[in-house]
């Protein structure tokens, strides 16, 4: 069987000119209840902090109340600033969640890169890589149910999780430098480019530590699709919140002094940003051909992608409900093959 994740993720932007704020968290947490039902492996939550769209900044929250009304899906939280926040009381709410959700939690851990963000809660960014470290024992060694001082603080955290810490815990990153740091902490990779795997292999195995759970991005799959009965119409329907979604992560990327080379640059026309293939807008048989040419990778959808209309988002939903049995056969290898009406229904 291929090595694909089908997944449903939210950030739950909102700028003024989208869809209400309260109107996206209670579709959210509808739509997860759907994507568990139709057989969606995963629930994506990110984070970040002082948007002034909104972008999630809590995903722990979130995910509590979707894992209320799911059974099986997946929660793969991240990824979470981790330097910023006091990693017992992260290791708290992994635990409540771990727990609330049945031992379905990842949550990948990053180090940040937005200053704003690192002023915001007092912190430099010079300090991104000690924090990182001393949060990630911190959280294993508490997780793990531990009662021990560190730097002079007495730490002791229930309940514990339903999975070990190890299984839960992942480092993101994009540099070698993250790839390493899961390795040395025994836990999982997520990182943003795939080479970086063979990297946290290669030192689990010279740690003599076993490979915990991992993926490998794969280039030329959208960051987001979005399902519909004709491609121009559905690009239509989603181009402004895609742009806003490149605009804003581009506006990070200056901050970050990183404008010159940054993966967003020049994307703010819609045209261009189709071309580019990060969003899509597919019909159900273009999905199932794409899927079937899969070796890995995710199959991603964001139903409510830079503050979309929940309406828009729920046909993307049907859509997908209505081809899951051949986008899982096509993913399998196998052949499956229903009528062209179970597609329209």
């Amino acid at each position: 069987m291929k090595d694909v994740t089908i997944s449903v993720s939210f950030d739950m932007r909102s700028p003024d000119w989208a869809a209400p704020t309260p109107d996206l968290y209670r579709a959210a947490t509808a739509m997860a209840a759907h994507a568990d039902r139709i057989g969606v492996d995963q629930i994506g939550l990110m984070q970040h902090h002082g948007s002034d769209d909104g972008y999630l900044p809590q995903p722990f929250v979130l995910a509590g109340g979707m894992a209320a009304v799911t059974e099986r899906i997946r929660f793969l939280l991240g990824a979470v600033i981790l330097p910023l926040h006091d990693p017992v009381e992260l290791a708290e709410q992994i635990a409540v969640l771990d727990n609330m959700s049945g031992g379905r939690l990842s949550v990948i851990f990053g180090a940040g890169y937005v200053p704003g963000e690192f002023a915001m809660f007092g912190k430099s960014l010079k300090d991104r890589a000690k924090l990182m470290d001393a949060g990630l024992e911190i959280m294993l060694r508490a997780l793990k149910g531990e009662r021990f001082e560190y730097e002079g603080r007495p730490i002791f955290t229930r309940p514990l999780p339903v999975q070990q810490p190890e299984d839960i815990i992942m480092v993101g990153g994009g540099v070698p430098a993250s790839a390493k740091r899961a390795a040395k902490f025994g836990v999982g990779f997520g990182p943003m480019k795939g080479e970086l795997v063979d990297l946290y292999l290669s030192e689990c195995e010279r740690l003599g530590h076993a490979p915990r759970r991992h993926f490998r991005p794969v280039p030329g799959m959208p960051m987001a699709i979005h399902l519909c009965e004709d491609p121009d119409a559905g690009w239509d329907a989603i181009a402004p919140h895609a742009v806003h979604v490149i605009t804003e992560y581009a506006k990070w990327a200056e901050q970050e002094g990183k404008a010159s080379n940054s993966p967003f640059k020049g994307l703010t026309d819609p045209a261009v940003l189709r071309q580019a293939g990060l969003f899509a807008a597919w019909t159900p048989e273009m999905l199932l051909e794409k899927a079937r040419s899969m070796q890995g990778g995710n199959i991603g959808f964001q139903p409510l992608l830079g503050g979309l209309s929940p309406d828009e988002g729920w046909k993307s939903l049907k859509l997908l409900e209505q081809v899951m049995p051949e986008l899982k056969a096509a993913i399998s290898g196998e052949t499956l093959i229903l009528p062209r009406s179970s597609l329209r229904a």
